[in-house]
Parts: C-alpha cells; structure tokens; sequence
C-alpha cells in the first residue's frame, strides 16, 4: 500500500468520502496557509513550535518584540515571550476561521498550549485556560494529560474551554482525558449552561511513544523483530480510536508527533484527526499516498503480541488501565515531554532578551 506512485504531488491530503481531518502541527502563518490548500483545518502552537516560527521569522518578530518590551517596561522576558505565542496562536485562528465557521465549531481550531511551568497547578491551568479561549472563537487549549492536568481538563471545559490533551502518549491517558471531558460536559448540562461544539480533542503523540519504547529496548538490551517499534503509536491510536467509537466520547482522538507515514495512512477512515508537521504533509503527497480507509484494518496481531510479551511499557501505554492516574507523570515519555517544553520556554525567553539587549 506504500509503494511511490507516478505522477504529480496530491493536492489534498484528505478525502471528502472520508471523516478523518488534517491539522497542521505548527503556527507558522506561511506553511498554515499552504497546509490549509492541502484540506488542514487546525493548527497548534506550544512552545517548541513559537521558538522555531520566531527563529524562522526573526526579523518580524525582533520588531514585535522591541515593541512590546517599549509598550510595557514591566513585562518580563517571559510575558514577552508569552505575547509573542498568544499573537502568533492568534493569527493562526484567523487563518483558519472559515474552517471554523462552516463545520459549526467542530473543525477550525488553533491549539495553544497552556504554560508547561505550570504543570504542577490545576487552578493556575484552568485560570491560563479560561484566558486563552477569549483569544479567539475558535481558540482550543492545550493542557497536558497528567494527574494534574486530568483536573484541570474537566474543570476548564465546565468553565466553557475547548480542550485539547497534550502529554499523551498513552491508551489510558486518552481515556481518562476523554472521561474528564466527559464530565465537564455532564456538568455544563446539570447547571443549564448553553451547549456548543467543543470541538475538543485528545492527542495521543504516537512517535513520541515510539521514540521511547526505542530508548528502552536499547537500555534494557532487548532484541525485537526490526521494524514492529514502528507500530506501536499506530496500534495505541487504533486501541484508543475504538474505545472512543465504543463509548460515544464527544472528543476525537488526534494523532501527533510523527515518526513515520503510518501515523497518517493507518488512521484515515476514522473520524479524527491527524496532525503532521507541514513538512511531513508534503512528504505524503509527493510520494502520493493513497488516501484510502483504513482505521477498521488491525495492526498485525504477531506485531502486537510482540511488543506485549517483550517491551513492558508498550503494554503499559496500549492496556486501558496500563498506568494508574499518578503514573501518567512519571511515564518515560512524560517526563522527557515535559522536559523539553519547558526548555523550549525558556529559549524562546532567552531569544526575547537577546533581541532587547541587542545594541
């Protein structure tokens, strides 16, 4: 089903036969309107990608910056560098407010991601999360799926915020999101609060998962059939997109952090989301994969069994109850996420007070 196809790129990434929906996995204003000719209708911006977009983009946003830190002369280089994600995550939604619009709410989403360094504080997530969905109508809030987080999400989505769970890596981290929608929802409803189209989702960061289960075979030396690691984000995602279906959660499951083309072709058919870097959307439609349904299509029973009798944390992420609630922290790929989040932040401060100190 992978082989190169002759022929010129696809110029759609996705197929109105099909449910499933492309979002770009930054908010790069150029690459977002070129991904949204491709069919994308959402974006995200967290940390990591505010950094790179500034670095890609310095000259715009070294003016921007002078001017805010001239504007305000209390603002830290943090609030600086949290003006410049809120503007940026705000020129995304712009872009992206037709798609909005026509799907009620559902589709036309810009994520922004909630500050990691508040990861240990429910009620400081939720305030930041209240905050930033009066960005825009079309604002989604990214909150990471640890116990904390859990919390936070169903508290934020009583208080009217559509969520999107980051930090997930995990079956049962989606579950328990989708749950803690769940319950803000039922919540809104039993205090008469008016209804709308959330339109949330719920990331389970398929490479990422990948990436670590790699880092773990090679600490613990274990030797495993070439190539099946590269199934195991894409089997959690099946695993979670069933338990979703099953259950009629009001939130979708939303594939990220890419690794390799299956994360996109296995999951088309489903009605959820796909999130690819923009490069990685020009990869699939150069070599022209085939949009076709294949979200009902198993991943190998022999591939799975595998990774279940010989990697220990692939059994940990794919069993619905693998992690208990206080474990989604301390899950190897949390904490490295986690890690590099908060890295991400502080270089994008540390861009801002070079720029402000420049002669």
């Amino acid at each position: 089903m992978t082989d190169l196809l002759p022929g010129p790129a696809l110029d759609r990434l996705v197929s109105d036969d099909l449910p499933t929906r492309l979002w770009n996995d930054s908010a790069d204003p150029d690459e977002l309107r070129r991904s949204i000719a491709l069919g994308a209708v959402g974006a995200t911006c967290n940390p990591v990608i505010a950094l790179a977009v500034v670095r890609r983009h310095l000259g715009r946003w070294s003016e921007r910056i002078r001017e805010i830190a001239s504007e305000d002369a209390s603002a830290t280089d943090a609030d600086i560098a949290w003006q410049v994600v809120e503007e940026l995550s705000i020129e995304g939604a712009g872009q992206l407010e037709p798609a909005f619009e026509a799907s009620g709410g559902r589709d036309g989403r810009l994520s922004i991601q909630t500050d990691p360094r508040l990861h240990r504080d429910s009620a400081a997530l939720v305030d930041q999360a209240v905050r930033f969905a009066g960005l825009a109508p079309n604002v989604i809030v990214k909150i990471p799926a640890t116990a904390v987080g859990i919390a936070a999400m169903e508290e934020a989505t009583f208080r009217g915020v559509s969520i999107n769970a980051t930090v997930s890596f995990t079956v049962a981290q989606a579950v328990a999101a989708a749950e803690a929608i769940e319950r803000g929802l039922d919540r809104r409803a039993a205090e008469g609060l008016p209804e709308h189209e959330f339109g949330s989702v719920v990331t389970i960061m398929g490479g990422r998962l990948d990436d670590w289960l790699k880092h773990t075979t090679k600490r613990d030396r274990v030797l495993v059939d070439p190539g099946i690691l590269e199934w195991a984000g894409v089997a959690a995602l099946k695993k979670a997109y069933s338990i979703f279906q099953a259950r009629a959660f009001r939130s979708r499951v939303l594939s990220a952090a890419f690794r390799n083309h299956f994360q996109w072709s296995e999951l088309q058919g489903g009605d959820l989301v796909v999130s690819p870097p923009f490069d990685w959307q020009l990869r699939i439609a150069e070599n022209r994969l085939p949009v076709v349904d294949r979200i009902d299509v198993p991943v190998d029973p022999a591939i799975v069994e595998e990774l279940l009798r010989r990697v220990p944390d692939f059994a940990r992420a794919y069993d619905e109850h693998g992690l208990s609630l206080d474990e989604f922290d301390s899950f190897g790929a949390s904490v490295i996420t986690l890690r590099q989040f908060l890295e991400a932040g502080a270089e994008l401060e540390a861009l801002v007070r070079e720029v402000i100190l420049e002669p």
